[in-house]
């Protein structure tokens, strides 16, 4: 088991009209990291909706051909998706595009829906005929529920979110309106910036608008909902604000793993908190070596802090092969394991010898960490010190983050001391609970898959209810 990235969301109004495919494909290579199995564009040609989405990664779904097949326009969303709801299917690709009386929806999604299930079980027992397995869906049929009986979008999305709980970051258009929405605990992240041309751009991080050119204005507020219209495309948004949440609970992992290092989330720079959670580290578990290496990407941050709180030398120790995916895209264990070495190469000069400190962003089951403990070795490290810049994945989530079970964190099952010789680690050190707030620079935030504290109920499966109290009365 291996963590798994949610999505990337990205939407762009104004500009040149025969550019707007193309800005939204250098929109969606910066978010790539949020999500490789598939990806898609959806154009608003004045009303008229044209799409392209396929399984793979932005570079390999669009070519020259797909995007001069795309037309201008007045505006564009776009999305990266890994699946956290709903399998890895043609029919789960988003941005989602639904046509009703009252025009065209195009949607894209980045969140999971706490309360899926139970939606979804209502609106096919009054009718409804799903054709994905995607929480995403279920916000569509919500949205265009409620349009039927509105004069307006905003009013439609207004009257749907009510019924959505979770985590949601949405970038939507009609014919008219380009919309941005983010749930009011502020799960994931949203932000908007203008270009010098007038044009607006909403994204999931603040790297993407840098790559179009666009100048960060603002993240978008737990609960806001941002309205940009077509005909005045250079005007401010309006902004409408729901239901506050009785509590921010942006997710720390953002912090930890998720975001690009080079990305501001609610007024936090991303590199900093990683550099801090270093810093803690070198201070709360310290030992005599000779080198520091990170585990590429996500690690490198934290170890520079923990090497300059420690004063060991920081090194490059590892080099990622930047052509291999992930190692979560493999689809079995063996695979995973077999991507960790191709994707991995040890720096021999920097490590034979040595006793390393290895910094890493988490562990859940453990496989990948013994991997590369033993690709060190072979290199000749003479210690390895395993370092977490998180604390130890304890509970499931159930807004975006793939960890479903209990049973295969390694957390759950060991303590520290067996996980570092199950590793082959010599030592072993987490991130400390209690060391988030002052890691991330915040007061508020989701630990769930850390501490269990959920901010919303846990969900229950209205199918399984049902079944189990169909069997009780049966007895």
């Amino acid at each position: 088991m291996a963590i798994h990235e949610e999505c990337g969301v990205f939407g762009i109004i104004g500009g040149r009209r025969d550019d707007i495919a193309r800005d939204v494909y250098h929109g969606l290579y910066a978010l790539q990291h949020r999500g490789q199995e598939s990806c898609g564009i959806v154009v608003n040609d004045d009303g008229v909706f044209s799409a392209h989405k396929d399984l793979g990664l932005v570079g390999e779904v669009f070519d020259e051909t797909q995007l001069n097949a795309l037309p201008g326009g007045c505006m564009a969303i776009g999305h990266v998706r890994y699946g956290t709801t709903g399998g890895n299917t043609r029919s789960n690709i988003q941005p989602m595009v639904v046509s009703h009386q009252k025009g065209n929806l195009a949607l894209a999604h980045n969140g999971n829906l706490a309360n899926s299930l139970d939606l979804r079980d209502s609106l096919e027992l009054s009718g409804a005929i799903f054709h994905s397995t995607s929480d995403t869906e279920t916000i569509c049929y919500m949205i265009t529920r409620e349009r039927l009986k509105t004069d307006s979008i905003e009013s439609a999305v207004l009257s749907a979110v009510k019924y959505l709980e979770g985590a949601y970051s949405l970038v939507m258009m009609s014919s008219t309106k380009l919309l941005a929405v983010r749930d009011p605990h502020g799960f994931r992240p949203l932000c908007f910036g203008k270009r010098e041309d007038g044009s607006f751009v909403v994204a999931s991080e603040s790297c993407a608008l840098t790559a179009v050119g666009a100048e960060f204005i603002r993240d978008v507020k737990p609960g806001e909902m941002l309205v940009f219209q077509s005909e005045t495309p250079s005007a401010d948004p309006v902004s409408y604000m729901g239901e506050p949440a009785s509590k921010k609970s942006p997710c720390i992992f953002e912090y930890i793993y998720f975001a690009r290092p080079d990305s501001v989330i609610d007024c936090i720079a991303v590199h900093d908190t990683r550099v801090r959670a270093g810093q803690i580290l070198a201070r709360e578990y310290p030992v005599e070596a000779d080198v520091v290496v990170g585990v590429p990407d996500s690690g490198l941050d934290a170890a520079i802090g923990y090497s300059r709180e420690s004063g060991i030398p920081y090194e490059i120790g590892l080099v990622k092969n930047k052509y291999v995916g992930r190692s979560f895209i493999a689809p079995s264990q063996d695979q995973r394991t077999d991507t960790v070495r191709i994707k991995l190469s040890p720096v021999k000069s920097v490590l034979e010898g040595k006793r390393v400190v290895l910094i890493d962003d988490s562990i859940v089951r453990g496989t990948t960490s013994k991997r590369i403990i033993n690709i060190l070795r072979e290199a000749g490290a003479k210690e390895i010190h395993l370092r977490i810049s998180s604390p130890p994945f304890r509970h499931p989530c159930f807004y975006g983050v793939d960890i479903d079970s209990e049973d295969k964190l390694i957390a759950n099952h060991h303590t520290p001391e067996e996980i570092a010789s199950l590793t082959g680690a010599d030592s072993i050190g987490f991130l400390p609970l209690e060391s988030l707030g002052e890691m991330s620079g915040c007061a508020d935030y989701c630990s769930a898959c850390f501490d269990g504290d959920y901010p919303t109920k846990i969900p229950t499966d209205p199918r399984k209810d049902r079944f189990e109290k169909k069997l009780s009365e049966a007895r």
